[in-house]
């Protein structure tokens, strides 16, 4: 398995400076990791960096850090509006000068932002990246000084990208325009052609690249068989999850409200968020499940890019994803303190006949669509995969990887078979409702046309005199969805109009009359207890006995401390530094002032009442 990026040596540039200081005194962290060092030594140099780290692997230092060791404000251009002001007060917690300026300000508070940032009263300054193309915004920055650009969630310039945002094609005048001023661009989700297009739309080809591991060690890859999804969803939540935070990713706005209602009904506080709910609506709810804890969101990937909640402990998806891009991204979102997670999928012939329909009806050109197409066949890839989950994930973004040991098919392995007469049957009897009866059906009437079954619509249109009727008895409904499904998958069936109705494609005849083999992915049979990520093969993070009521008291702490503030826990402080202090028990200031994720801004505000809660017990 591939390694989280080791705590290494700070380059000279950095360890002599102030960069250190800063991550000692403001964040209360030990020492750099993985690329850290290396990239903020860029940018204090002056000099442009491209940066790929996964979500959790400290992206957010890289610019701040060294904003606020060179002159002036460092700009951070961030597609997330409704996440700003959490931003903004996280930083200030630690003591930083933060503003930012967006849509959501009345004219005054916008002077007010603009005010600090010229008389020199801000160390950062967050910016939609509208903003930055109106002008007056530009004469603004035109009369401060700037310390840095940094472009975050930079994967969003791709033209076919996941989330694509037109207005980031503007940030490439950037340089034109402040070429003295160093800029970094930040994303934690590119291939290495994604990556290209990062660096050549923001014309930071000459920019230092650095591409940290994606592996994610910390989260649990399952993908299931889709039945009954939202029953699986509430048995997984019961069984796993119980009163944690998680999001769970539906791909329309009725299964959204739907799921969400199916929760709440069994117990499971859940909240909904899509386009088509009341702009107030969707930032209450997003505002509650950044608050409280173990809350569900039940959302469409319009939710969560750029959520720092740190202690999601499950992302769900109800429907397939359209790429492997989107669904790192958004299994991304689970785990971010390092602690164990799950990633859970449930996927089936339907999500593939859907996806399939998608693209043969999307808008763009024959390469868009094929561009599309190959997304989805690397997305179905890992899901039938009997591989270890993770290595496919991780080859997928060119990154080697050995069995993780923790993923569902290292943990409970998947068979293959030899399918290639099922295929042959199931495409003879595409075959023969298309050339012979001039007729195409979904998937189906194909099925019960093979298990010779007279339902109306079978008798209605003769199809049990086909020669092909009753021939495939010798799998069930179930598992002739699954032949179907991944014959999909693997491009031997095409999904054509608007009904779904499956043909043939250039490569079935390989199989039908030149027998070419055709292997399939066999379901393992998985009790209930198999099904859970053994705890053996996750990492040591279980409290001392001794610690566990000190945790708990802290975390209860930290509730209050956060409900009279207004603000989300994680602001206060990280489960991670609840854990550490409640196995160190520091006894004073200076022992509670080591420990890592305790600064100097949190020391003084929050120390007392930490020690008065230890000792409380």
């Amino acid at each position: 398995m591939t390694q989280a990026a080791p705590i290494v040596s700070e380059p000279d540039v950095v360890r002599d400076g102030a960069a250190l200081e800063v991550l000692h005194r403001v964040f209360g962290y030990p020492a750099f990791r993985g690329y850290q060092a290396e990239i903020i030594a860029e940018l204090l140099a002056g000099r442009d960096a491209l940066v790929l780290m996964p979500t959790g692997g400290g992206k957010s230092l890289c610019y701040q850090v060294p904003a606020l060791v060179r002159d002036g404000v460092g700009v951070v251009i961030s597609p997330l509006i409704a996440l700003m002001q959490d931003q903004v007060d996280a930083l200030r917690a630690l003591g930083v000068r933060a503003g930012f300026l967006n849509s959501t300000q009345d004219a005054g508070q916008r002077q007010q932002v603009e005010r600090a940032f010229l008389a020199g009263e801000l160390d950062l300054l967050y910016l939609a990246p509208e903003r930055l193309r109106v002008e007056s915004t530009a004469q603004l920055l035109d009369r401060g000084t700037i310390a840095l650009f940094a472009i975050d969630e930079a994967h969003c310039v791709a033209q076919w990208g996941h989330d694509f945002r037109p207005d980031y094609l503007a940030l490439s005048t950037i340089h034109e325009r402040w070429p003295e001023v160093p800029r970094i661009a930040l994303t934690a989700t590119a291939t290495d052609a994604t990556r290209a297009e990062i660096a050549t739309r923001l014309n930071l080809t000459e920019a230092r690249h650095f591409v940290a591991s994606f592996d994610r060690p910390n989260i649990a890859y399952r993908i299931v068989g889709k039945d009954q999804p939202r029953q699986q969803l509430m048995d997984l939540i019961h069984a796993e999850h119980a009163g944690d935070a998680g999001i769970v990713y539906c791909l329309s706005r009725s299964s959204v409200e739907a799921t969400a209602e199916f929760l709440n009904a069994h117990g499971i506080p859940a909240l909904p968020y899509h386009a088509g709910l009341d702009a107030r609506v969707r930032a209450a709810n997003q505002s509650r499940f950044l608050r409280e804890e173990g809350v569900v969101m039940v959302a469409t990937i319009a939710f969560g890019m750029g959520i720092d909640k740190p202690d999601v402990r499950f992302v769900a998806h109800l429907d397939l994803p359209k790429s492997v891009e989107g669904y790192y991204q958004e299994t991304g979102r689970a785990g971010r303190d390092g602690l164990p997670s799950t990633a859970w999928l449930a996927y089936g012939l339907a999500d593939v006949v859907q996806q399939r329909k998608m693209i043969e009806t999307s808008d763009g050109d024959a390469a868009h669509r094929r561009r599309l197409g190959s997304h989805l066949d690397a997305m179905l890839a890992l899901c039938e995969t009997v591989e270890c989950r993770r290595s496919q994930l991780l080859a997928y973004f060119g990154e080697p990887g050995g069995p993780c040991g923790n993923c569902d098919t290292c943990l409970v392995p998947a068979e293959s078979w030899d399918g290639t007469v099922a295929a042959q049957k199931v495409l003879s009897a595409v075959f023969r409702l298309d050339r012979e009866r001039r007729q195409r059906f979904g998937a189906g009437h194909v099925v019960d046309i093979l298990l010779g079954k007279h339902t109306a619509k079978v008798d209605q249109f003769g199809h049990h005199a086909l020669s092909v009727f009753g021939i495939g008895t010798e799998l069930r409904d179930g598992e002739w969805r699954g032949v179907v499904r991944q014959l999909l998958a693997q491009g031997l069936l095409s999904v054509e109009g608007d009904h779904g109705t499956l043909g043939l494609t250039n490569h079935s005849a390989a199989v039908l009359y030149r027998g070419r083999e055709v292997r399939f992915r066999r379901e393992p049979e998985r009790t209930r207890s198999a099904s859970r990520t053994s705890g053996s093969k996750r990492p040591a993070v279980d409290l001392p006995q001794e610690a566990v009521g000190v945790f708990e008291r802290l975390r209860a702490w930290r509730a209050a401390t956060a409900a009279e503030q207004g603000i989300p826990a994680y602001v206060v402080f990280h489960d991670a530094t609840l854990r550490q202090i409640a196995i160190l028990n520091p006894g004073d200031l200076q022992g509670l002032g080591r420990v890592s994720g305790v600064g100097e801004n949190k020391l003084a505000k929050y120390g007392e009442q930490i020690l008065a809660t230890l000792h409380s017990g």
